[in-house]
This record gives C-alpha cells, structure tokens and sequence, in this order.
C-alpha cells in the first residue's frame, strides 16, 4: 500500500482536484468534509499526512489540530485563506508541519506534501543518548529530561532540541535547522524555527530573556548552550 494522505476540506471540488493530483503521483486519498470527521479518521486510519483547511463549517482547523495532537504525531499541513501572519503562526506553533495559503497551485500542494512525507522524524542518529549539563535526551526512548524532570515534546521540538544538542555550542542558522529537521525541500517560513525554539523553550522552563540551554545568537541563529557530561 501507498502513502495515505487526508484532505480535509469542506468544498467537494477542492477535495476532487486535490485527490486526483494526489493520486497521479502514487498517494492513496481518503476525504473528510468536517473537523469531526477529520479527527474520527486520523484516530482510526492513521495516515501519513493531513492536508486540512483552517475554515471548516463544524471545528475550525486549528482546533482540529490541536485535538489530532492530543493522540498522534502525523504529519500536517494547513490550507488557510486567511491573509493574517498569526494564522500561520498559531498553526505552527500548535504543531502543524507546513501551510499553503488559498488560492494555490495543486502542483505546490503536491510538491509541498511530498517534501513533508520525504522528511525523517528525529534528529539524531539512533541509540545516541545525549547527556548534557543538567540535560538528557533520548532518542530511542523519544525522552526529554531537565534536571531530573521529565519533559513532554511534540516531534518537532524533539528532533530542533536533539540537533541542537547533538552539537552543544554550534550556531545553527535556521536555514540549517530547517534543513536538518523538516528536510531540504521544505517550502514553508524560516520563522516556523522561531516558533518552535519559543514553544521548546517554554516546555524546557527555560528563560529567554536569560537563556540557560538555547542560545540565541542575534541575525544568525540557535546553539545549545550546556556542556557535555
């Protein structure tokens, strides 16, 4: 069986256009028309990447995220509308993976879905356990801990927290972030790193402002700033 992926989408013509460009590069399609229905066939299918519209009639899109996230890692990337930078943002940061925004080009949403089932979870080579000052990071387990304490990711700030800490003290650009973590062909914003090292940061309890585990390095990017133990 092929890659499955979910479109979301309330319009019929939309979901027609979008699963026979889908199907010609050898995906398999299944359809939701609802935000209800989405999450019904997420928890019981478990496809590989959802393609979901932000405005739908029952739930809207961001919300439908939020509960997919609650059970599953799937890939997601949003189709908005919207004009407004923070409906992007927002999605990004409550764990979508790319946007397209309306009206697109089926061949982008195409080229877009297929660089996102390209990427790997994880960012770090499996069985190496990275243990930092204060800092452990487990990617065969998938566990965070700081201090002791157990700590609760998503993916992706898993595997943004496992490249940086797989080499403590080197700057990463977010070009190099993204590369590493979402993949070469990733079309999306360089500021969805931002959002993520936000988000890592807040999990981690650590402070911007005075950071004691990500570095921000002004016009250049991130580094982890703990030391090997």
């Amino acid at each position: 069986m092929g890659r499955q992926v979910l479109v979301v989408d309330d319009e019929p013509g939309i979901r027609r256009v979008l699963r026979g460009y889908l199907e010609g590069e050898g995906l398999e399609v299944a359809e939701a028309a609802t935000g209800e229905e989405a999450v019904a066939r997420v928890r019981r299918t478990g496809p590989d990447l959802v393609l979901l519209d932000v405005m739908l009639p029952d739930v809207d899109g961001i919300e439908v995220l939020r509960r997919i996230r609650t059970f599953s890692d799937v890939y997601v990337v949003l189709v908005t509308a919207r004009a407004e930078e923070t409906d992007k943002l927002v999605g990004l940061a409550v764990g979508a993976d790319d946007y397209v925004t309306k009206p697109f080009s089926p061949r982008e949403v195409v080229a877009r879905v297929k660089a996102v089932l390209r990427r790997g979870r994880g960012g770090t080579e499996e069985g190496a356990r990275l243990v930092l000052d204060g800092l452990v990071v487990d990617p065969v387990a998938h566990e965070v801990h700081v201090d002791g304490r157990a700590v609760s990711l998503s993916a992706l700030e898993f595997d943004v927290l496992a490249a940086l800490a797989g080499s403590p003290g080197r700057v990463f650009s977010r070009r190099q972030l993204l590369e590493r973590v979402w993949g070469y062909d990733f079309y999306g914003d360089e500021r969805v790193v931002d959002v993520h090292v936000r988000s890592l940061r807040k999990e981690l309890g650590d402070d911007a402002a005075s950071p004691r585990i990500i570095g921000t390095v002004r016009g250049v990017g991130y580094k982890l700033l703990l030391e090997p133990t």
